[in-house]
């Protein structure tokens, strides 16, 4: 009887693990389906080239969603460099800007991550920026000393200000180009698990609210209009097909009949509203001066030159110093955490495989380089992925990197020809905060997508979600109203916690890792192990002599490197095979 009992029980046990191991392989197949439905919905993958045409005007849409973003930095900076308000060197610090983001942003969709994204100016960095020009050394002098000086002196005042920040970014930017081309990034990646992406990317969206509100506050009623108007043809209007001519040699032109809406949601809401916007303007329906009128801005548009190409050192030799270079370490550090929350979110947004260790390590090394040439270049910031051109794939589905190697020719023309970047510059305040509030409420949704890894019921994981983004907004928000608040004895090194401290995304990912590497939790619980099917650490390159083309791979000379045996030993290389510099 006893034998039999025992028999039963094993049995019993048998089944139970049967049932859990069929009811894992049930929720895996449920979720490859539902990544199935998802790459369904993309209009165009990462590797699919769209006509040119199409090209052009989705390049259009996401240089009009970057532009807004990337000129409001200069607009912050150049008081702090104590430069006039109708200095004309501002236009030539906006067009660096963005001409440097054109050729950074080429460089990092052809031979760097490969992944659709823009890199160019960001907020990131003007936290330490500030943080340095506070510094006694280089706080403004008096109104009226200012007044006083020749233009002679008083461009030299802004300008030694942007050679300090010019070698502090320079300087700074070689932590990123180590950690990313000697395959740091690839052991960091180990310590990155889906409770440190969330709250790293979701508070990018959150945390920018203000800036949203800011610009949305300045007449609800259009802004009001320009989100409903983007969420009718982003989410209710996909399916919808308008006739458009086609010409083809030797057929002539013919109509077809295409997805509008599913395309150009961004541009068509932008173009719609800023007419709406010329309208008022025309009839006087608002005082001379209101954000939302389209000629509060013209005079940008007067005073831009129409040629000048930005050249390294225009602003003379970049200086270097220790409390530059560290303050501005914070802004370095915070931009990895940020951008390689976003390669898994992107590369799944287009369709994309998961990005392998070589292209994540490619891809930080790659911006590093990009900060670097910024700050060479004297544009006072340095490089990230920019959240705004994240969210605009999210919104039209659209994640080809053809259609972001035309919007950089775009910023290139716009660099050379300044006329060109002023006409959207002028477009409306009100309208711009519309499009801010839905893309960067896409960002915060991608980045609380990655929950669906782990098990919520699980009271550690609550924990550790809730109060690594609840903090992450109390404790920045505190030091901006307490500047003065760290007081160690050290300029340098109050200045330097007071800019990591003021950081949301660097202090809410720092915790939702340091708390989930730390708290224990199961794999299951954790979930690591379906973050591993997502976040592909080990790589497993093609045969020597195979002639498989990977997402990832270099457009051109892979013949070579994979004939290269030294190559695999390379962290940066598509053959790179890890863990052979170790047992």
């Amino acid at each position: 009887m006893a034998e039999n009992g025992l028999k039963l029980r094993t049995i019993d046990l048998i089944d139970g693990e049967l049932n859990g191991h069929q009811e894992k392989q049930n929720k895996l197949q449920f979720k490859v389906e539902e990544e199935k439905k998802f790459e369904a919905t993309i209009t165009y993958g990462i590797d699919d080239v769209p006509s040119w045409y199409l090209c052009i005007f989705m390049a259009l849409q996401h240089y009009l969603t970057m532009i807004g973003a990337i000129v409001s930095i200069p607009f912050i900076l150049t008081p702090a460099l104590c430069m006039k308000e109708d200095d004309p060197a501002r236009g030539h610090i906006i067009s660096t800007m963005i001409f440097v983001t054109g050729i950074v942003t080429f460089f990092q969709t052809t031979f760097g991550c490969r992944l659709p994204i823009v890199q160019g100016g960001t907020i990131s960095f003007l936290v330490p920026t500030l943080a340095i020009l506070s510094l006694p050394q280089w706080q403004c002098p008096a109104p009226d000393v200012l007044d006083a000086m020749s233009p002679a002196n008083r461009t030299e005042v802004w300008q030694v200000r942007m050679r300090e920040l010019s070698g502090a970014i320079a300087v700074s930017s070689l932590v990123q180009v180590f950690i990313g081309y000697f395959g740091v990034m690839g052991i960091l990646l180990r310590y990155v698990t889906p409770l440190t992406i969330v709250p790293t990317v979701s508070l990018v969206g959150l945390s920018l609210f203000e800036n949203a509100a800011e610009a949305a506050s300045k007449h609800w009623a259009i802004s009001g209009s320009t989100i409903l108007m983007l969420t009718v043809f982003s989410q209710c209007l996909t399916e919808v097909k308008v006739p458009g001519i086609n010409y083809k040699r030797g057929q002539g032109f013919r109509i077809i009949w295409f997805n509008l809406f599913k395309l150009f949601p961004v541009l068509l809401t932008i173009v719609i509203m800023w007419g709406v916007c010329g309208i008022i303007t025309l009839k006087d329906v608002l005082p001379r001066g209101h954000p939302a009128r389209t000629d509060v801005k013209i005079k940008i548009l007067e005073d831009s030159d129409w040629f000048r190409i930005p050249y390294p050192g225009q602003w003379g030799m970049p200086t270097v110093s220790a409390s530059g270079v560290l303050g501005m370490l914070a802004g370095v550090l915070a931009c990895t955490v940020e951008s390689i929350s976003y390669y898994p979110t992107v590369a799944k947004m287009c369709g994309a495989p998961p990005p392998p260790v070589h292209a994540i390590n490619r891809g930080i090394g790659t911006e590093g380089l990009g900060t670097m040439l910024a700050g060479l270049w004297g544009s006072g910031n340095g490089t990230n992925t920019f959240g705004e051109n994240v969210g605009a794939i999210g919104v039209t589905k659209v994640g080809s990197r053809r259609v972001i190697q035309y919007a950089c020719v775009l910023m290139l023309l716009q660099g050379v020809i300044n006329k060109f970047g002023a006409v959207f510059i002028i477009i409306p305040e009100p309208v711009v905060g519309g499009i801010f509030c839905v893309m960067f409420g896409m960002i915060t949704a991608f980045g609380l997508s990655a929950l669906q890894y782990v098990e919520l019921n699980s009271s550690r994981n609550l924990y550790i979600i809730g109060f690594s983004m609840f903090f992450s907004l109390v404790l920045p928000k505190w030091m901006v109203a307490h500047p003065d608040a760290i007081q160690t004895g050290s300029q340098i090194l109050d200045s330097v916690l007071t800019v990591l401290l003021s950081t949301s995304i660097l202090v809410g990912g720092l915790l939702g890792c340091l708390l989930d590497n730390t708290i224990p939790g199961t794999p299951e619980e954790r979930g690591l192990i379906a973050w591993a099917e997502q976040m592909k650490l080990e790589t497993t390159p093609t045969d020597d002599h195979s002639q498989e083309k990977s997402t990832y791979d270099f457009p051109i000379g892979m013949s070579l490197v994979r004939r290269w045996t030294w190559t695999s030993y390379l962290p940066f290389m598509p053959t790179y095979r890890s863990g052979q510099w170790c047992c």
